[in-house]
């Protein structure tokens, strides 16, 4: 997965030195030679938290899709396909924010009011399976996804919940940044409830109370560095068991009420939070968790009422993200409705700016990574020959999607859009239907078909559970692909990131899964102790490097380093298998897709959360790791640039 870095008026040269974010030699700093004048010259859009390669293509999406989308709304006859009809009028209805004014507070009012008449916990287990598939905020709840084990059938899986900021380290008493925004949280809460209807003095009593369950969840509730150790969130449980985990809710009512049926085992993602949910949750902190719920419910849906409501909730928004100001009624309006409908308007998208020939010209370069990357496999020195045989065998098996599905989900079927009623309803709506699909989806075996990505989107990824890539449209365009870029270019770009992906198979949380995607162990016990040697040489070389006044954390953002190091030497290996083979322009376009600038605060919670590293890092640190690189701008000892040959990792 590409994922979103940062960058401040310094970044950390090749070196370990600082250096000024201005033009330099390829041999001191790959990142700022290539890219120096656009970051002295590039800003951030207002209503935008960074800009960069891949926010210049969300930008041309945004504004192709959006053109559309106006066209269509006053042209319903030209609109093709139902489901993309719906996506239209919601567009339609959120744009028009005179109707929707006089809706006001009302549409959320009923749903305020059924938190507020929960007078006891018992009163709260009564409604539990009610509540969960109506999206309220709930102290504990469920999801359904493959087993990840038995990945042919699916599983219900119990989780903890979410805190109010980003991650357990904003809550640090030394952290700043934490105070303002739980500070900011608190005013715009506040400010919404007397929109809604309350005192000043019931408003703040309300949101005091909520914030102090809030706190109360920080020591328990998973860190960004925990939840990137994807495996470690299968903790199965038999279901019998489970139900004895809690004497204050009725996690029996939390799962059966709302799958209708009762499984053999559940599947914990966050023990720590179980283990201690009695402590959180009891007749002595009820008060507390209502407030709770009721607050998240408040700030998370009153965008949906009207502009008054977004322009309040907006402010928390702006201070998350450090962007000067919201976007505008119109692109609010085409992002809610593509957020609600992305796959459909993924393939709108798709076949009207990618289509089919592309598609296929593209599937052909995916399948030809897949075997030079078969090739090194085969070719390596540190993998026994058993090893490298289910290695192989995995390989072989990836599914390769790419450009946009061949079919629509059924979910997106049954949505429909009244435009005579509030933007709220019909949301929540949406939000309903989703869910209830969603937990249906326990009686029934795994769809393998389904995209985790839509077409528009610029991003790719890979799924551990299901063995798969997906390459969306939205990526596959210049600076990352394009017919007018050499072959050296192409894989610098699009190579490197179809590379990436493969390489996901066979990361530190990849490499615990087998072809089908089931979690099993098919290493020699001495090949995985060689491989976490080398996972553990990656995590060095990353931990602790300064950046935009924090320090990167090594073991959050392994495996996204792993992925990046060996999709480099993999497309690297394709471009030389070309005549027109240019390593200069390999590395180039791999550093120019790596160009960005964020706000501060975007930039601090990037490093807080993400699994990426910085992305000038990335454009430095794994260049630095091929030999190729050095070859090809002449760098010696002494260089900025320059990292000793036993220091240089080579996992794949």
């Amino acid at each position: 997965m590409r994922g979103e870095s940062m960058l401040t008026s310094k970044i950390m040269g090749g070196a370990g030195d600082l250096t000024d974010g201005k033009e330099t030699s390829y041999k001191d700093n790959l990142y700022l030679a290539v890219n120096g004048a656009w970051q002295e010259k590039a800003e951030v859009p207002a209503d935008k938290s960074s800009a960069g390669a891949s926010m210049d293509l969300d930008i041309k999406i945004e504004k192709e899709l959006m053109d559309d989308f106006q066209q269509l709304a006053e042209n319903e006859s030209e609109v093709e396909g139902n489901e993309f009809l719906q996506a239209i009028k919601l567009y339609r209805l959120a744009k028009n924010t005179e109707f929707l004014k006089k809706f006001h507070e009302k549409p959320i009012l009923k749903d305020l009011q059924k938190i507020e008449d929960l007078k006891s916990l018992q009163d709260l287990n009564q409604q539990l399976a009610d509540f969960g598939k109506n999206n309220f905020f709930l102290p504990t709840n469920i999801w359904i996804d493959a087993d990840m084990k038995d990945t042919k059938h699916n599983a219900a899986y119990v989780d903890g919940i979410d805190l109010i900021l980003p991650d357990n380290t904003y809550y640090a008493e030394d952290n700043q940044s934490g105070k303002k925004l739980l500070a900011k949280y608190a005013k715009v809460a506040n400010k919404l409830l007397t929109m809604v209807g309350y005192s000043e003095e019931s408003a703040k009593e309300t949101v005091d109370k909520a914030l102090t369950f809030d706190k109360s969840l920080v020591p328990v509730v998973k860190t960004s560095e925990e939840w990137a150790e994807y495996s470690k969130i299968y903790n199965p449980m038999p279901f019998t068991e489970f139900v004895t985990k809690s004497e204050n809710v009725d996690l029996k009512q939390l799962v059966v009420g709302q799958i209708n049926a009762t499984p053999e085992k559940v599947i914990i993602v966050q023990p720590r939070f179980l283990k201690n949910l009695d402590k959180l949750v009891n007749d002595d902190t009820f008060e507390n968790v209502k407030a709770w719920m009721l607050v998240r419910y408040l700030v998370a849906n009153s965008e949906y009422l009207d502009e008054d409501f977004r322009q309040v909730t907006g402010e928390y928004e702006l201070a998350m993200s450090g962007a000067k100001e919201l976007q505008n009624r119109t692109k609010f309006a085409y992002h809610l409705s593509e957020n609600n409908f992305d796959e459909v308007i993924g393939i709108y998208y798709g076949k009207k700016y990618f289509g089919e020939k592309a598609k296929a010209d593209v599937r052909g370069m995916v399948e030809r990574m897949i075997g030079i990357y078969k090739q090194r496999l085969t070719d390596n020195t540190w993998l026994s020959q058993a090893t490298k045989e289910k290695a192989i065998l995995k390989l072989n098996k990836i599914v390769i999607k790419v450009g946009y599905p061949d079919k629509i989900q059924e979910v997106f079927k049954q949505l429909k859009i009244d435009e005579s009623q509030s933007l709220y309803n019909n949301i929540t709506q949406i939000d309903r239907t989703v869910r209830q699909k969603g937990l249906d989806k326990f009686s029934k075996p795994v769809d393998r078909t389904v995209w985790l990505m839509p077409g528009e989107m610029v991003n790719a990824c890979y799924d551990p559970s299901r063995n798969d890539i997906t390459f969306p449209a939205g990526i596959l365009q210049a600076p990352f692909y394009s017919l007018q870029q050499t072959s050296s270019e192409n894989f610098g770009g699009i190579g490197a990131t179809f590379a990436h992906e493969i390489s996901h198979a066979f990361d530190n949380d990849g490499a615990k899964f087998d072809e089908y995607g089931n979690m099993k162990n098919w290493w020699t016990k001495e090949d995985y102790a060689k491989f976490e040697k080398l996972t553990q040489q990656m995590i060095d070389q990353f931990n602790g490097i300064p950046f935009s006044g924090g320090k990167v954390n090594g073991k959050l953002v392994v495996s996204e380093n792993i992925a990046d190091v060996g999709g480099l030497r993999c497309a690297i290996e394709a471009a030389k298998m070309d005549n027109d083979y240019s390593p200069k322009e390999f590395f180039i376009t791999w550093a120019k897709s790596w160009r960005f600038k964020a706000t501060p605060e975007y930039n601090e919670r990037l490093l807080a959360t993400d699994v990426h590293a910085p992305q000038p890092l990335r454009a430095n640190v794994m260049s630095q790791d091929l030999d190729e690189f050095y070859d090809a701008f002449d760098v010696k000892p002494g260089d900025g640039m320059w990292l000793d040959e036993d220091k240089r990792i080579n996992i794949w």
